[in-house]
């Protein structure tokens, strides 16, 4: 009876040793970027601001870096040649919706506030978008940029998040002016995390790359203008200095455009 009940006991510690180590084997794997690189960076830009490609994909060209812009069909139409060099150059065209809503708070988007928007609108809105973009650009976005960051339709009791919508219509959907990186074992595609480069020196954003590699993040950058002075602008003189660092393989970055990263993850987590 003894012998039986020692047996017994031996095995229910070996059980319970076999489970710990299953536990602790999964919890130590990490994911893995390409190339052994340890973390992923994008580049992207809103609103097709006509200095984007009157000055800034001649840079990212001269670096072979692939940028994602996403942008309103309105502002293609002004330099539309100079769009479809970007797209045979290989940037990715990511949709920012047809007429850029935003709270109503913003005086300039009282016509289009999102708290006067209905889910329905908001979806034509979308997908009339892509249709536009499909016919000046011969390409279909599968990227999203909320405008302004917002990600919401609707007042008070009425107030809905358009996330689901932006999951249903898109591989992924990008908000703005966050204090984070994506985790990507963890990141919500349709809800990732952008931090500015507007405005930013080259020691402003260092310090983000670097932080990112101790938790392998995916960071995603976001800018409006590509000049070296202004409002909302990523300073060309900046972006050159960040595609050098990131382009040196010593540092363990991934540069790539959303849809590359977002279908890594897809396939990989």
């Amino acid at each position: 009876m003894k012998k039986s009940l020692i047996r017994t006991f031996l095995l229910i510690l070996l059980w319970v040793g076999l489970q710990n180590s299953s536990y602790s084997q999964d919890s130590e794997q990490q994911f893995h970027w390409p190339d052994g690189n340890q973390i992923a960076l994008s580049l992207s830009f809103d609103d097709a601001r006509p200095s984007q490609v009157l000055g800034g994909t001649e840079l990212l060209n001269r670096y072979d870096a692939k940028a994602t812009f996403y942008v309103n069909p309105g502002s293609v139409r002004q330099h539309l040649g100079e769009w479809k060099e970007a797209v045979a150059s290989g940037h990715e065209i990511g949709n920012h919706s047809l007429n850029h809503p935003c709270t109503g708070n913003f005086e300039w988007s009282r016509d289009h506030a999102l708290e006067e928007y209905t889910m329905s609108e908001m979806k034509s809105e979308l997908i009339e978008a892509n249709k536009q973009i499909h016919s000046l650009l011969g390409v279909t976005p599968i990227s999203f940029a909320y405008p302004c960051g917002e990600t919401f339709v609707g007042r008070g009791k009425q107030v809905k998040s358009y996330i689901p919508l932006v999951a249903d219509l898109f591989s992924s959907g990008r908000t703005w002016l966050d204090e984070t990186g994506n985790a990507p074992e963890f990141c919500d595609l349709a809800h990732l995390r952008a931090l500015e480069m507007d405005g930013k020196d080259f020691n402003d954003i260092l310090p983000i790359l670097q932080n990112a590699k101790e938790n392998g993040l995916w960071i995603i950058l976001a800018g409006h203008e590509m000049t070296n002075e202004g409002e909302q602008t990523t300073r060309l003189s900046m972006l050159e200095e960040l595609l050098k660092y990131a382009q040196n393989p010593d540092n363990g970055i991934w540069l790539a455009p959303v849809k590359d990263v977002q279908r890594y993850l897809s396939n990989n987590r």
